[in-house]
């Protein structure tokens, strides 16, 4: 995506700074003179706080207040790159990033200072922008405008550098996004940790309600690397684009890797990990095929994710969209590990419809220039006999483990009722500020459990 900027000359809530043209690194340290300011809480250097920015128990309540004049900025930038479209899904995408404005951000009575916050997604967005309807996903980057005020060097929330708001579009139980997450870790295979939480921003007239959102940890920032995989040295992939079909040597390039740990950089790892799936070994020597693929990826991980991908019917990544997945070279095995993302669409027949399990619905087309399929990470697996069956055993374990009929309406029970208050109880959401209804909110649990139900049945008779 292209990045824009606007120059702000900063409303600072806090004692006025003049500002030299010297070097961040050489002005003061993060946090003179903020009342609030603790190493805990705000510094860079702060060890991530998981049970408080992360509570699995409570409904916690965040508010930004946004001075008048970046409100304006930041629609009219929206505006600029979405207005006179028409709503609803499908239809192209802007390849430019909303702008960030500085916010004042407040949690349980501390105040964050000069916090960069924009709007963020694809169809979440658009569609939802061009539909009027005010409930935006957004991006929070705490430390965004620290060369602006030298007074935040280092901000972090809690020890969270970057955080993620989803809207919970197209989802009117407001669950998948943080269920799915949460299955995808507990089988085994590394995805964000998300938490719910009440937005609420002032922009001038007082706090309003912006509704149920789902927090997101960001994958590539440090806190998730070092959780999951214990270091952050890894290459961290966001492939996007016709690159992201993993078909076509040619376009192993930054213009569809996006590098999140190293800007503009592509290392011989993603260039290897498809040379190796694309190569003619697959037909001549299939064993020599997986061994050398698996030295690039990490097949059994990946396969555990296939496996729940499928059973929980996630069309909108890989195999139907070119987005909605991270590769990171995990340090401790130098192997590429695929990392799930944007989950709102799980447990869904919605929008493109999902895959079968045997992908015999799956696209091969367009070739690629090498003349391979159109998604050769699932026809060249599936086709192999070996990790067909490993496919296979992995969705068995999964629907009667992580989805098993009673784990999955324990966890859609507790979250729905959790949540409930704020979505269509007395501190529910508030017109033109929200994505479900009532009755399509309160009906929505039973829909889910008769979801899973269903898709356990349909994964035993595939299953040998």
């Amino acid at each position: 995506m292209k990045r824009k900027s606007i120059k702000f000359a900063l409303l600072l809530m806090v004692t006025p700074l003049v500002l030299s043209s010297c070097l961040k690194e050489e002005l003061i340290e993060g946090g003179n003179g903020l009342d609030d300011w603790t190493s805990a809480s705000h510094g860079y250097g702060a060890t991530p706080d998981y049970s408080t920015v992360f509570n699995q128990n409570q409904v916690q309540r965040l508010d930004f207040v946004i001075e008048a004049d970046y409100w304006q900025a930041m629609q009219d930038d929206i505006e600029s790159i979405y207005g006179g479209m028409t709503g609803g899904p499908g239809g192209s995408f802007s390849d430019e990033t909303p702008v960030y404005v500085p916010t004042q951000m407040y949690f349980n009575g501390k105040q964050w200072y000069d916090v960069g916050l924009r709007y963020k997604g694809n169809s979440s967005l658009k569609s939802a922008y061009t539909a009027g309807n005010g409930k935006l996903p957004f991006r929070i980057e705490m430390n965004h405008f620290e060369n602006e005020n030298p007074n935040i060097n280092g901000q972090t929330f809690y020890g969270f550098t970057q955080l993620s708001l989803s809207s919970n579009y197209k989802d009117e139980s407001y669950l998948h996004e943080k269920v799915a997450a949460d299955v995808f870790r507990d089988f085994g295979v590394p995805a964000p940790q998300t938490a719910f939480y009440r937005i609420y921003i002032d922009y001038g007239d007082g706090p309003v309600y912006f509704g149920l959102y789902t927090m997101v940890e960001v994958v590539f920032d440090t806190p998730m690397l070092n959780a999951q995989f214990g270091g952050t040295t890894g290459n961290c992939y966001k492939p996007d684009g016709e690159g992201a079909k993993l078909n076509d040597p040619s376009q192993v390039t930054s213009t569809y890797f996006i590098n999140k740990t190293y800007d503009n950089y592509v290392g011989n790892d993603a260039s290897n990990l498809v040379d190796a799936l694309l190569s003619d070994d697959r037909l001549n020597n299939p064993s020599q095929w997986r061994s050398n693929l698996e030295q690039y990826i990490d097949m059994d991980l990946y396969l555990k994710y296939l496996a729940a991908n499928m059973t929980m019917k996630n069309w909108d990544t890989y195999g139907r969209m070119t987005h909605n997945y991270y590769l990171y070279n995990d340090p401790a095995k130098n192997k590429l590990v695929w990392i799930p993302w944007d989950n709102n669409e799980t447990f869904s027949d919605g929008g493109m419809g999902p895959l079968s399990f045997d992908f015999s619905d799956l696209s091969t087309t367009p070739l690629s220039s090498t003349g391979d399929v159109a998604w050769p990470l699932l026809s060249y697996i599936y086709d192999d006999a070996v990790y067909k069956a490993q496919y296979d055993a992995n969705i068995d374990d999964f629907i009667t483990s992580a989805f098993s009929s009673s784990t999955m309406n324990s966890r859609f029970t507790t979250a729905h009722n959790l949540i409930q208050p704020y979505v269509n109880g007395t501190d529910g959401e508030i017109n033109g500020y929200t994505h479900t209804t009532s009755s399509d909110f309160s009906s929505s649990l039973s829909e889910l459990i008769n979801y899973v139900s269903t898709r356990i049945s349909e994964a035993d008779a595939y299953t040998p």
